[in-house]
């Protein structure tokens, strides 16, 4: 079984980017702590994606994430057996440096593992409880309180205690706003996200795609890929974007994205 995988280095060939635009970043998908398992999302995977020309499996998955943040997943789909091109789609830019004091917040509220990270980098003083919106979200942040069955911030609404009290959001700049609408909350952007055009159109079996940006920068490639998401905000926004997503992970992370695409396109 073959097991290898590609870095593509800039000057180096199909997935040589160069930045475009501005998007936004979204949420993932989680669990409760203690709670059950997550609900599966899985469509028919067509014929295109499932076998190449000849009747041999699919083994080029395309992924996505930037270099820095895709090295498990590449790790765990080159271990069943896949071979990965890694094409950033995206760039995270931060917006600052400043100390932010959480100290007065009853929530904390993280709704993806860049904001996770960059929350942390800056904070100051404890916020008294902390949300986060999936469970690769918590895992980047530490320790936390809650984190949403159904990892969306509908999800999140529908399970954080009333009355919240005082609630900061911090994320992306771009994000939606539907917990700062709902609850009066501040909100706090961490960073942008900037499209990573290649230099040439990226092409495999099948993509993944990790953020709300990523799957608008893979749409606007017009490569015809299907996708594999890694939870319900990215598929929303893959699917108004125009790509057919194969399934949805229902774990949110390296491991659960791996799962996915082993399911729609067994090595």
């Amino acid at each position: 079984m073959r097991r290898s995988h590609r870095w593509w280095l800039p000057g180096a060939g199909r997935c040589t980017p160069r930045r475009h635009g501005v998007e936004s970043a979204g949420g993932r998908r989680g669990r409760l702590l203690g709670g059950a398992g997550t609900r599966t999302r899985s469509r028919r995977l067509g014929s295109r994606a499932r076998r190449r020309s000849g009747g041999a499996r699919v083994t080029r998955i395309v992924v996505t994430r930037s270099r820095e943040q895709s090295g498990d997943l590449v790790q765990l789909l080159a271990e069943r057996g896949y071979e990965v091109d890694v094409c950033p789609l995206i760039e995270i830019s931060l917006l600052g440096d400043d100390p932010i004091d959480v100290s007065g917040y009853d929530w904390v509220v993280i709704t993806s593992a860049n904001g996770a990270a960059e929350l942390r980098r800056r904070m100051v003083g404890t916020p008294r409880r902390v949300a986060a919106i999936g469970r690769a979200t918590a895992d980047v942040f530490g320790e936390v309180d809650l984190i949403p069955e159904t990892a969306t911030q509908e999800g999140l609404l529908a399970e954080l205690p009333r009355p919240a009290g005082r609630v900061l959001f911090a994320g992306a700049e771009g994000a939606r706003r539907l917990i700062v609408e709902t609850l009066g909350a501040d909100f706090l952007p961490l960073y942008t996200t900037r499209e990573l055009r290649p230099a040439n159109v990226p092409s495999g079996d099948l993509a993944v795609v990790a953020s709300p940006s990523a799957a608008r920068a893979l749409a606007s490639l017009e490569a015809g890929l299907p996708v594999v998401s890694i939870g319900p905000e990215t598929t929303r926004a893959a699917e108004a974007a125009g790509l057919t997503v194969l399934a949805e992970a229902t774990r949110h992370d390296a491991a659960g994205i791996a799962a996915a695409v082993q399911r729609v396109a067994p090595s």
